[in-house]
């Protein structure tokens, strides 16, 4: 295996079939069923709780914590069945899946009936978090990979934009089932559209034999690579209390702060600037480098986090948690993408397992420790500020583990991965 100051690079094949644009717009697609899943719901989470029987006003947050960790638990499976049969395939199935089991979801006539469904929504969603990483990781490498990613970020951040605002419009001439009418019908569009442009990325002679020992030594290796393991267990902390922000998020903006029907907006309008953060971050990865991108991020992000858990701790009002909690958000856009290309750099030939990996902690532990934040919910803001503060301070200590205690490293200089030969076309 390659080590991570060595680069194994994934030019972008000659006579792919996928223009730039398109791709990104295609790979945050594929991501944005699963952010829909969230999102779309998040104003009628009281009135499906309400209406299938739910009694604790936590309990609504079950309907996102559950999805959220059937998912991470998941992730460890399709990125191995994707490094021996490919991409292309694994993506297929898991979108059909989702359309079928939205419809499921729309009929239930219990709340457990609903969570189960939901559990095993997120099974095959998990296929949706680990496949983009391993196409992106098949074509690109390094801070191409990163600004790549941006890009995608920045497009999959319109759906936390829309979502809200598309659920509360249903909301208003229709009932809540109709909500997963939306994601089944969201699901068949991006099938089509991966079936008819998509090409398989895996290169033949990278294809992984299908056994206990080889799976479990590619993920093993994942794990053993200091360089990655920081960054894979650094992310899933900082996604911890993001996920545990969107779970007690409706409970905080539009009850506790009051913000009403105006919450989607409110959610809305801090995506928008996540997906400008996105955007700058595309702009400026591969002239700083996405170690120094992401460090000054992290380290911004925790001084943000302990002016607000001060502020919160006094009171604060809607005016003054919207601009902190954005501020903080923003600083996630650099962390997330940048985080997620340094991880993968040494795996271009396991990239699927490595994916697998990195879904599975960020997701799984990002799950559970968000759902417990957010059923820490008292009715402010000072429960998630404070995870944020002891999140944010776990993933720096998490990234200088694998930095050895160096931060705003540049591992490769500008214009390296250009005078690198590519692999030769299988």
């Amino acid at each position: 295996m390659p080590s991570s100051g060595a680069p194994s690079p994934a030019e972008e094949p000659e006579g792919f079939p996928v223009g730039e644009v398109e791709f990104v717009a295609m790979m945050a697609s594929i991501q944005a069923l699963m952010a829909l899943s969230i999102d779309v719901m998040l104003p009628a989470l009281g009135h499906i709780s309400g209406d299938l029987g739910g009694s604790d006003p936590n309990e609504r947050q079950l309907i996102i914590g559950v999805f959220l960790i059937s998912s991470g638990l998941a992730s460890l499976f399709p990125g191995a069945i994707a490094d021996r049969f490919g991409r292309r395939p694994v993506l297929l199935v898991a979108v059909s899946a989702y359309v079928l089991l939205s419809f499921v979801c729309a009929i239930a006539g219990s709340f457990e009936l609903l969570l189960i469904t939901r559990a095993v929504v997120g099974v095959f969603t998990s296929a949706m978090l680990v496949m983009p990483m391993a196409i992106l990781r098949d074509r690109f490498d390094g801070d191409r990979m990163a600004r790549t990613q941006s890009m995608i970020a920045m497009t999959f951040m319109v759906v936390p934009m829309l979502a809200p605002m598309v659920g509360q419009a249903v909301l208003l001439v229709a009932g809540w089932r109709w909500i997963f009418g939306i994601m089944a019908l969201m699901g068949v569009l991006v099938f089509v559209w991966v079936w008819a442009r998509l090409p398989e990325t895996l290169r033949p002679e990278y294809r992984q034999a299908i056994n206990v020992g080889v799976i479990a030594g590619n993920m093993g290796m994942a794990l053993r690579e200091r360089a990655s393991f920081g960054y894979f267990f650094g992310a899933a902390f900082v996604q911890a209390a993001l996920f545990g922000y969107i779970n007690s998020a409706q409970q905080l903006v539009a009850e506790h702060f009051r913000a009403g029907s105006f919450f989607p907006m409110v959610f809305g309008g801090m995506a928008l600037i996540m997906a400008g953060t996105n955007f700058v971050n595309s702009r400026i990865v591969e002239r700083f480098g996405a170690r120094r991108v992401s460090h000054t991020a992290l380290l911004v992000y925790i001084v943000l986090a302990a002016i607000h858990l001060g502020v919160a701790l006094h009171g604060e009002t809607l005016w003054v948690f919207v601009p902190l909690m954005t501020a903080s958000m923003c600083m996630m856009s650099f962390i997330g993408a940048n985080f997620q290309a340094i991880s993968l750099q040494p795996f271009s030939r396991t990239a699927g397992a490595a994916s697998s990996v990195m879904s599975f902690l960020r997701t799984v532990i990002g799950a559970v420790l968000g759902t417990l934040i957010g059923q820490a919910y008292d009715g402010t803001a000072r429960p998630i500020m404070g995870a944020m503060l002891l999140c944010g301070a776990t993933a720096l200590v998490l990234v200088l583990y694998s930095e050895r205690g160096r931060l705003f490293r540049r591992v490769n200089p500008p214009g390296f991965y250009k005078n690198v030969v590519p692999p030769a076309a299988h």
